[in-house]
């Protein structure tokens, strides 16, 4: 007797999704499909681990919160490159200004003088 597979054609779509994405664009919606699909896989007989699942969810959960962090740090790094950016120009303006009042004090000494 033959036992043809049909999840086989299931599992190739699956995998060609999964496949069009690169890793950095995955995200936790990416993850739930991808254990779904493993435990539809799984023997019956034999299931995964419920501690090695946890983990797997653990692992995804703490480096969703490193992406997240991340994200938030460039975006604090980004605003703080602006504000030095701002703060050099005023620090250029005003020293220019306190040229212009120096030498206008020099001029003014001189004049009445």
């Amino acid at each position: 007797m033959t036992v043809t597979s049909t999840s086989s054609a299931s599992a190739a779509t699956n995998t060609s999704s999964i496949a069009k994405t690169t890793l950095s664009a995955l995200d936790q919606g990416d993850f739930l499909k991808l254990m779904l699909t493993q435990m539809q896989q799984q023997d019956p007989f034999n299931p995964t681990d419920q501690t090695e699942m946890l983990a797997q969810m653990a692992q995804f959960s703490s480096l969703a919160g490193t992406t997240e962090m991340s994200d938030t740090l460039s975006a604090i790094s980004a605003k703080l490159d602006t504000l030095v950016t701002a703060q050099t120009a005023t620090n250029q303006t005003v020293t220019a200004l306190a040229k212009q009042v120096a030498a206008s004090s020099i001029t003014d000494t001189t004049t009445t003088a």
